[in-house]
């Protein structure tokens, strides 16, 4: 079965996964609220626009619409407190979003064709949160060597005051910790 559904969803996912997420300072607190008040202005106008259209095709379009709002919401959360956490979030929000609206296109189906359309999608679904989740480790993976990596360069310079005594022992082993962000 040839199925456009399959090769669109999954490039979807693929690009939205792919896309790098901003590191970039957070927001101001005005920024914010401007951003939350544009995504609601914009969600009120997407969803305005469904309104013309009738069953199925409705109801996609009202999904749609919800899956911008909190994908933006989660973005602009992520950008707002500049957390691992909130990035990690926007992953699985548009893995979600993106199952929701794929499932409510398979509702146009009916039988086994519907069944397969369904368990398609939810197999992207899956695959996108598993990309997620593996970010997610690789993120706390990386955190934990380099609290590693700072344990171990600390303990070296540690020792090399060892060597000293008195005054300057007390002001290297002072230096080490603050270089090292030890207490």
């Amino acid at each position: 079965m040839n199925n456009p559904f399959n090769f669109k969803s999954a490039l979807l996912v693929a690009t939205l996964l792919a896309m790098p997420l901003a590191h970039a300072a957070p927001m101001s607190q005005a920024d914010y609220d401007s951003g939350k008040t544009r995504i609601g202005a914009d969600f009120k106008a997407d969803k305005a626009a469904c309104g013309s259209m009738a069953a199925n095709a409705k109801d996609i379009c009202i999904e749609e619409a919800n899956g911008k709002e909190k994908v933006a919401r989660a973005e602009l959360e992520a950008g707002y407190t500049g957390k691992a956490a909130d990035h990690n979030k926007v992953l699985v929000v548009k893995a979600e979003t993106t199952y929701a609206v794929a499932k409510e296109r398979c509702d146009d189906l009916a039988g086994n064709v519907k069944d397969v359309c369904i368990k398609e999608a939810k197999a992207v679904e899956v695959k996108a949160l598993a990309d997620a989740k593996l970010g997610k480790q690789i993120g706390e993976a990386t955190a934990e060597a380099a609290d590693d990596k700072r344990d171990a360069n600390y303990k070296v310079a540690a020792e090399k005051c060892d060597a000293l005594a008195g005054d300057s022992k007390a002001a290297c082993v002072a230096a080490a910790k603050t270089k090292f962000g030890k207490s």
